[in-house]
This record gives structure tokens, sequence and C-alpha cells, in this order.
């Protein structure tokens, strides 16, 4: 017999159980240091930034950046290089995007007649 802690195991079988409870137990706690904060998921609202001020955009990857400015109203205006501006129609906020490594490095508000 085979102690494990305060669980004593008695044969191969137990043993076996008590391993993929374990591994099933164990498997969630990993993934979830996988797990990137995202300023947009799915179709819901961003929980960054607002219809008025994306600033707090900066730093966040350019595609997950992309759908929360389209989920706040936001739509690409022009395009220059790697700078694009973003204009909300409904607000009339312009902001002027620059991305850099897959990021947006400078994300800076505008008036609307800049966009």
């Amino acid at each position: 017999m085979q102690s494990w802690g305060i669980v004593n195991i008695h044969n191969k079988r137990e043993k076996a159980n008590v391993n993929k409870l374990f591994y099933i137990a164990a498997t969630p706690l990993a993934l979830m240091g996988c797990v990137e904060e995202a300023p947009y998921v799915g179709s819901s609202m961003p929980t960054i930034g607002s219809s008025t001020d994306v600033t707090a955009f900066e730093g966040v990857g350019a595609g997950q950046g992309e759908g929360g400015l389209q989920a706040l109203g936001y739509e690409a205006i022009r395009t220059q290089g790697l700078t694009t501006w973003w204009f909300n129609r409904e607000t009339g906020a312009c902001a002027r995007i620059r991305t850099s490594d897959g990021r947006y490095a400078v994300v800076t508000m505008l008036p609307a007649g800049d966009c």
C-alpha cells in the first residue's frame, strides 16, 4: 500500500483514478495563466475606452483593438503607412492610431475635422 498524503491508495485502479482527478482539476488552473486580458471579446462592449476617448487602447494588440474600436462605433477613415485615423460618426470623435510591432503604439484623440 502506497500513501499519498492523507489518501491511502490500495490498488492500481484507485491510483489511476486519483491521477485522472488531479489532471482534470489542475488543467484549468494551468490554462488560466495563458489567457491574456483583451479589451474586446465577442460582440460585447470593450472593457476599455469609450465612444469619445480611446486613448486607453494604447499598447493593445492591433487585431483586438480594431474589434474594440468597431464595437464602440469607430470606422477606419484613412490609412497612411502604419497610421490609421478612426472616426465615430455618432459622437464626432476622431482618433489617430500609429501601429508598431502589431500593437497600438500611439493613440491620439483629435478634433473631428482632422478625420
